[in-house]
């Protein structure tokens, strides 16, 4: 009797994971109210042809809940999220927008979350430096309206909705450092003077063996 009891429970808990990740796995973008946030990001350097360096330069992010939200009841944390541009998805199937949530790839990078307080209207604003793992590419921010049971419930974007606007473009880091490159500089050309001495010292020998 107890087996059956035990056996019974485990299909019952299995059953209830399976359904729960039923539910998880169901959940599109589509579905979410678009525009529930808005969300601006500014870079700390701008202008045409200026690229943000990962690890050094900022954005200087701000969320609000738009008046025209209906699913503010619901909201429990808002996630800010940096977002791939399609121009930096074109050929790179990791970085690809799938309508499933679980599945999208587009906005892999957390930068920060905030429990929500409906009692505060304003703006809030913080300061982000770009991490120094952040890939080369175009980016956005995306912020998530988050309900009680950690489901994507509403969102607000940067850019536009064909994510063509507010873009900012930032390069990784190398890797390499400015005293290595010198180092490999200097190397170099003490390899060159080298090189010459030695051929001047076997020239000079032979020229020295011939005169005997």
């Amino acid at each position: 009797m107890a087996i059956k009891k035990l056996l019974f429970a485990s299909l019952l808990i299995c059953s209830m994971i399976q359904s729960s990740h039923g539910a998880t796995k169901e959940r599109l973008f589509t579905d979410l109210e678009k525009g529930a946030l808005e969300v601006t990001a500014t870079p700390s350097r701008t202008g045409q042809g200026v690229i943000l360096a990962a690890g050094v330069d900022k954005l200087s992010i701000t969320w609000k809940v738009s008046s025209k939200a209906t699913k503010e009841p619901e909201f429990k944390t808002i996630k800010v999220k940096l977002c791939y541009a399609p121009v930096s998805q074109v050929d790179r199937p990791w970085r690809k927008t799938e309508n499933e949530l679980f599945k999208d790839k587009s906005c892999p990078h957390k930068i920060s979350s905030f429990s929500y307080d409906p009692t505060v209207k304003t703006a809030q604003s913080f300061d982000y430096t770009l991490e120094r793992d952040i890939p080369t590419g175009t980016y956005y921010v995306r912020a998530y309206a988050v309900d009680a049971k950690d489901h994507e419930v509403a969102f607000g974007q940067s850019t536009n909705e064909n994510k063509t606007t507010d873009l900012f473009s930032v390069q990784a880091i190398s890797g390499r450092h400015k005293s290595l490159d010198i180092a490999s500089v200097c190397f170099s050309v003490f390899s060159v003077v080298a090189l010459l001495v030695f051929f001047v010292n076997e020239k000079r020998k032979a020229k020295i063996e011939q005169s005997k």
